[in-house]
């Protein structure tokens, strides 16, 4: 299964790598590092031919001129497991590239992960994950509470996180915007 992401910028980039630090050594939440790249997940999928999904996200990027996004708040998905993330707000330009994603990617793949149809997704940036439990979550989001999680992100690219031993690690990343060079 691989992840079809934009990375975040630099600047945001670092500050959810200082969250996690954080609640790393303060709560012991460290799972969410797996990942080490902070990225707004667009879908996963189960890809036969890799490099036909490349060709498509290359050419995708090129047609895409970057864009801002915006997150507020924070947010819970319950469970045995909490997840607690950054929500991000949709708007028109994600919207679309989220559902011409799901859509062309679909066509090329053997499955899909459900909670990225554009039904059902709620795009956001993970804080802590799959080391959680309800008894954290309290001291957990009181801890959060003093931040500002108003933020204005640009999104300039699209990237490939494939899984590796316990880890998902970039595979390829494509830059939106990117002109063929004319002589």
């Amino acid at each position: 299964m691989i992840a079809v992401t934009s990375l975040l910028d630099q600047s945001h980039s670092d500050r959810v790598t200082e969250l996690t630090e954080h609640l790393d050594r303060k709560f012991g939440l460290s799972e969410v590092k797996l990942t080490p790249y902070p990225h707004l997940t667009l879908l996963t999928a189960e890809i036969p031919d890799m490099e036909e999904l490349q060709e498509y996200l290359e050419q995708t990027s090129r047609e895409t001129e970057p864009f801002t996004i915006r997150t507020t708040g924070l947010g819970i998905f319950p469970g045995e497991k909490p997840v607690i993330y950054i929500p991000v707000l949709r708007t028109p330009p994600l919207n679309q590239l989220h559902t011409r994603l799901h859509r062309d990617i679909s066509e090329m793949s053997s499955e899909m992960g459900v909670y990225y149809n554009p039904n059902m997704w709620l795009p956001h940036i993970s804080l802590a994950l799959g080391d959680t439990s309800p008894d954290v979550l309290g001291p957990v989001l009181t801890f959060l509470f003093s931040y500002n999680f108003n933020w204005e992100i640009n999104l300039d690219n699209l990237t490939i996180l494939q899984k590796c031993g316990d880890f998902y690690l970039k595979e390829d990343e494509y830059r939106f915007g990117r002109k063929e060079l004319t002589v």
